[in-house]
């Protein structure tokens, strides 16, 4: 993935981060949670998809956590909303991503976690970003918890 895209339907303040990011990525790798109703600053990586209607690389800012075994675990949460985050549904068609975590940068493979590894994940996850619960709480799907493994 070479160029990259930010969608345009971002809010102002999600394609200021990502610009930031870029430049950056020990300042951009901090996002400040209160813009998102949690505490504090949390770390977050840049996830580059590949559109599954446009086919452009597409990129967008997310909260993560190490899994501890080398990969990283984001949320495809929507703030709650009923339908799956598009990046999320790009991912399903296309595997195969980009990630950047600071100043490092990784080709990864996605996929979602289940049983055992998605209730421990999502516990994590929940633990560092409290306002996930309500997020899952406001919409009757179950939240995907997506594992990304670097390649």
């Amino acid at each position: 993935m070479s160029e990259v895209n930010i969608p345009d339907s971002l809010p102002s303040w999600i394609k200021e981060h990502i610009t930031l990011y870029l430049q950056d990525g020990e300042a951009g790798h901090y996002w400040d949670a209160s813009l998102g109703g949690g505490e504090g600053m949390l770390t977050t990586l840049l996830l580059t998809t590949t559109g599954r209607k446009s086919g452009n690389a597409l990129v967008l800012p997310l909260i993560y956590r190490p899994t501890g075994d080398g990969g990283y675990c984001i949320i495809a949460s929507k703030g709650g909303a009923p339908a799956h985050p598009a990046w999320f549904l790009n991912l399903q068609a296309d595997p195969n991503v980009h990630i950047q975590v600071a100043n490092d940068k990784y080709d990864a493979v996605a996929r979602v976690a289940e049983g055992e590894e998605r209730e421990k994940l999502w516990q994590l996850m929940v633990d560092y970003y409290a306002p996930y619960t309500d997020y899952q709480a406001a919409t009757d799907r179950q939240i995907p918890v997506v594992v990304l493994d670097p390649v």
